[in-house]
């Protein structure tokens, strides 16, 4: 009996270890699957009902077919763009911004989403590309924020009275990255760190158990570097002097 118990017990521990290996390899190639074709679901329930059914390819298939609506949205997205960049569209473009203005609670959202995406997908943007540390929300508690951009406006005219240089960083909230607190922190009390924004996602998504690897190559320079600089200069050695050469006769 005492021998049978090992022997379930070790195959009971290598059953476990390969479900959660499958688990570990499965569930998130599952979970991206589930949420791409979630998003191609939900584009297509809006965009394919405005499709004319001449052009509907569900119209001469006995199956629909998906992503329909993804590929006319990117189409119509990309014509919008091209025709903004002409005087024509410009002109059309403008004239419906004129309009919005005039509505008293639409110009508010409508200004503030275009100032907002101009900022974010503008190709000379800084912004939300460094991530940070910072003291919160007390001294000795550190938490994880995003650069936003240098502050600006009148915050950064009344934080000026206190020469001080202040940041606008974005406080992400676990394990829903998407809402957070904004605050304006001096430079100096700011750790920049060399970690991506992707990395620092993952590592506020997971609630710290996805950990970014460290470059500890550049740790290993860095260390070498400072070990050269403290380590005692060598004494140089000294070069034996050449013998002179002999002058050999020309033969006449």
């Amino acid at each position: 009996m005492s021998s049978e118990q090992p022997v379930k017990s070790s195959t009971l521990t290598r059953l476990r270890n390969y479900f959660l290996t499958g688990f570990i390899i499965t569930a998130p190639l599952f979970i991206t699957i589930y949420l791409i074709w979630s998003f191609i679901q939900w584009v297509d329930s809006w965009v394919v009902p405005y499709i004319p059914v001449a052009y509907n390819p569900d119209t001469y298939l006995p199956y629909s077919v998906p992503g329909v609506g993804v590929l006319t949205a990117i189409i119509i997205i990309t014509l919008i763009g091209f025709l903004t960049a002409n005087i024509i569209g410009r002109t059309v473009i403008n004239y419906g911004e004129n309009l919005v203005g005039r509505m008293p609670f639409v110009r508010n959202i409508y200004n503030g989403l275009k100032q907002i995406f101009q900022t974010v997908f503008s190709s000379e943007s800084a912004s939300f590309q460094q991530v940070g540390l910072i003291e919160y929300p007390r001294p000795g508690l550190w938490a994880l924020v995003f650069i936003a951009t240098s502050t600006r406006g009148e915050v950064d005219g009344r934080l000026k009275g206190k020469d001080q240089d202040t940041l606008a960083v974005f406080l992400p909230t676990t394990p829903n990255p998407t809402s957070g607190f904004l605050l304006f922190v001096p430079k100096e009390d700011v750790i920049i760190l060399d970690m991506g924004v992707e990395d620092a996602a993952k590592l506020v998504i997971s609630a710290g158990l996805v950990t970014p690897k460290y470059k500890e190559k550049t740790k290993a320079l860095a260390d070498e570097a400072m070990a050269e600089t403290t380590a005692e200069p060598k004494k140089p050695v000294a070069k034996k002097p050449r013998a002179p050469r002999r002058k050999t006769a020309k033969a006449g």
